[in-house]
C-alpha cells in the first residue's frame, strides 16, 4: 500500500505539472473530502460553458474527484456563476473506495483581483468497496484565476 501511495503522488504531481499551463483556476477546497478536510482544487476550461473541476486531497489517504460541469452559467447579470455536474470519486487508502459524485455550486469571481470564491454541495455514491451514499459533503473553494474565465 505504501508503494501505491508513492506512485499516486508521483503521477499526481506529474499530471499537475503538465496541466498547470491549461489551468484557469488553482487553489484550495475546505470541507469534507474523502476522509480529508483540505484539497488542492483546480478548474480546467473545456469551452465557454463547460469545464472540469478537479480535487486532490492528502491526509489519511489520497482522495481524487474529477467532476465535469456541463452546466456553468451566470446568475442573471451578476458576477456570480452557478454550476452543476458529475464525475468519478476515488479514495486510495485501506479500504479503497470508488464511486460517483454529483456537484452543485455557486461562485463569485472578483473583477479587481484574480480570485474566485465558491461554495458547493457534492453528494457522493460510493460503489466499491462498500455501497454508501453521502449527502453531507459541502465545501468552500478559494482559487487564483489565470486569464479570463469566459
Amino acid at each position: 500500500m505504501k508503494y501505491l501511495k508513492i506512485l499516486t503522488l508521483v503521477l499526481f504531481f506529474g499530471l499537475g505539472a503538465s496541466l498547470e499551463s491549461n489551468a484557469q483556476e488553482l487553489g484550495i477546497r475546505f470541507g469534507q473530502f474523502g476522509g480529508n478536510n483540505v484539497a488542492i482544487d483546480g478548474v480546467f476550461a473545456l469551452g465557454e460553458f463547460s469545464r472540469i473541476h478537479g480535487d486532490v486531497s492528502f491526509g489519511s489517504g489520497v482522495g481524487i474527484d474529477l467532476i465535469w460541469n456541463p452546466l456553468y452559467r451566470p446568475v442573471g447579470s451578476s458576477e456570480f456563476n452557478w454550476y452543476a455536474g458529475f464525475g468519478p470519486s476515488l479514495y486510495i487508502d485501506d479500504p479503497f473506495s470508488l464511486g460517483v459524485a454529483g456537484e452543485v455550486g455557486i461562485e463569485y469571481a472578483f473583477d479587481d483581483v484574480p480570485i474566485v470564491i465558491g461554495a458547493d454541495w457534492r453528494p457522493t455514491l460510493r460503489i466499491i468497496e462498500d455501497t454508501d451514499f453521502f449527502a453531507d459533503v459541502f465545501g468552500l473553494n478559494i482559487r487564483w484565476r489565470f486569464g479570463n474565465i469566459n
